[in-house]
């Protein structure tokens, strides 16, 4: 049947970590002591990726390649990226079990579309040594997916390479690309399911991209949620994802929507 068969979550700020705070805060930190003060925006802007590959995404911005060599007297080398993961990894797996709660709605979510018949894979930029912490402490809250491949799986070809998903459709025995969703809240997410052919579902409140935690969201009034929601849509939109949500919860209604697609002949990247 032409259907969706499976869905392909990320974790921190998808199905756990509200605003994906885990890995932000250690980034900023990591740069400090390194004599660099990066903003918020900075450390989230390649959120998603391999977290060595991360450091190196950030090294490479202007502003911070033209800071590091004002206090260096060079450029950074791979060497800098190394030592900087370093301290990052044993920093992040100190407190990364602090963030480990699902994103309200997504255990309810994830209930409804195994109750389809769905398969619920996922993928992450964490290593797997640090996925064993965020997994326990999950399940142990209620989530856990059938299946997790992290860039340890696939020779650290992360995102956006495509080859995690690639990894939980041949676990999951999911049959075509077109027949599965991957749902994500950074741009690295959109662009590895653009890069894998499936089809590519951006979720906005409690995402890396819009950077809230949840107090944070909470507070804003009626109109500023609407804003930050839209305007992380947008951002979605614009690095090819073919849909966006709002939370998980509107998930199951838009596989229905997308096997309607599906039944027409359509595929992903078709749609706009």
């Amino acid at each position: 049947m032409n259907q969706i068969e499976g869905v392909i979550l990320d974790w921190a700020g998808t199905a756990v970590d509200f605003g994906c705070f885990a890995p932000v805060n250690v980034f900023v930190d990591i740069f400090k002591h390194a004599g660099i003060e990066v903003t918020m925006e900075e450390a989230r802007g390649p959120m998603g990726m391999l977290k060595i590959d991360h450091i190196r995404a950030m090294l490479s911005l202007p502003r911070v390649s033209s800071l590091w060599e004002e206090k260096y007297g060079r450029a950074f080398n791979e060497e800098d990226v190394k030592k900087l993961y370093a301290e990052f990894e044993p920093a992040l797996m100190a407190s990364l079990s602090e963030y480990t709660n699902p994103i309200p709605g997504v255990i309810d979510t994830v209930e409804v579309l195994r109750s389809k018949g769905l398969k619920i894979g996922s993928t992450t930029g964490y290593t797997r040594s640090m996925m064993e912490v965020v997994i326990s402490g999950a399940k142990a809250k209620g989530y856990g997916p059938d299946h997790v491949v992290t860039p340890d799986d696939t020779d650290s070809y992360g995102r956006p390479y495509p080859y995690m998903i690639y990894r939980n459709m041949e676990q999951l025995k999911l049959s075509a690309a077109w027949k599965v969703v991957k749902v994500g809240d950074t741009t690295s997410d959109i662009k590895e399911g653009v890069q894998a052919g499936v089809w590519s579902v951006g979720v906005a409140v409690g995402s890396s991209e819009m950077g809230l935690n949840e107090e944070e969201y909470q507070a804003l009034s009626k109109s500023e949620k609407e804003a930050a929601i839209a305007k992380t849509k947008q951002v979605f939109m614009q690095h090819g994802a073919d849909f966006t949500i709002e939370t998980m919860t509107e998930l199951p209604s838009l596989i229905e929507r997308i096997n309607r697609l599906l039944a027409e002949g359509r595929r992903p990247g078709c749609v706009k």
